[in-house]
């Protein structure tokens, strides 16, 4: 495992740092990456051994693609890509208004093509990997809101919907060198939910587990599929059991 490289996008909190993480103990080198927080991903890329940390904004296409070339001209291999990074956005369902073009451009930009065009550069490393004898790996971190009508609002609840059928189509036509699979968290204890308590409540009371996840429980599920080299096309709900409610 030890020549195994992992990009992981939003790497520097929440999801995205428990993945990076979890893979690094794993024994992957561990490419991070943030828009921000620059200080907090080189500090991260010293503490896992072999780490690089890359800066990039998503929501710009070459920057995107620079993203791939520059962890790859620092790696020379790609062999897992986790794409967490994403945005939401809170805006009642009713209040169709709010929802502005600017605030769905911004909506599917992030969490929808920005992971496409980073399949897009990957591909090639990804096939490449593959050509050693174990599939190569794309996780793609979605929400449970895409499978139900749900979630903090309908632009980001249908960018991450259209993540999951993206996670689908692309299991088929990359397969069998390049295995595709999604997480789809509910609620998880991360700074972009601090502000959220109605949330929380909802998870506390009614959900199967009676709480929230914690990052680490989201990034258990992304290495034990990096781990499986079988399974493709999946969508793995963990909400917790609220979906059962």
């Amino acid at each position: 495992m030890s020549d195994r490289v992992a990009l992981v996008t939003g790497s520097t909190s929440g999801i995205g740092a428990a993945t990076a993480r979890r893979l690094a103990r794993d024994g992957y080198k561990v490419a991070l990456h943030s828009r921000t927080s620059a200080d907090i991903g080189k500090r991260m890329a010293t503490e896992l051994g072999g780490a690089s940390y890359h800066q990039a904004d998503l929501a710009d296409d070459q920057a995107t693609r620079d993203l791939v070339a520059n962890v790859l001209n620092r790696h020379g291999r790609l062999d897992v890509l986790v794409n967490n990074a994403g945005q939401s956005i809170r805006i009642p369902h009713a209040d169709l208004r709010a929802a502005t073009p600017a605030v769905w451009r911004r909506m599917l930009d992030i969490n929808l093509i920005a992971p496409f065009v980073l399949v897009t550069e990957a591909e090639p490393a990804l096939r490449k990997s593959a050509e050693a004898g174990r599939p190569a790996c794309i996780v793609n971190i979605g929400t449970h809101a895409g499978v139900r009508p749900k979630g903090a609002s309908i632009p980001y609840a249908t960018a991450k919907a259209g993540l999951h059928h993206l996670t689908r189509l692309l299991a088929l036509t990359l397969g069998p060198a390049i295995r595709v699979n999604c997480v789809a968290p509910g609620l998880v204890e991360t700074p972009m939910v601090a502000s959220w308590p109605e949330a929380t409540e909802l998870w506390n009371t009614r959900s199967a587990m009676r709480r929230p996840a914690k990052p680490e429980d989201i990034a258990d599920l992304v290495a034990a599929l990096a781990a499986n080299d079988y399974v493709t096309g999946e969508i793995v709900i963990a909400d917790g059991g609220l979906n059962l409610t």
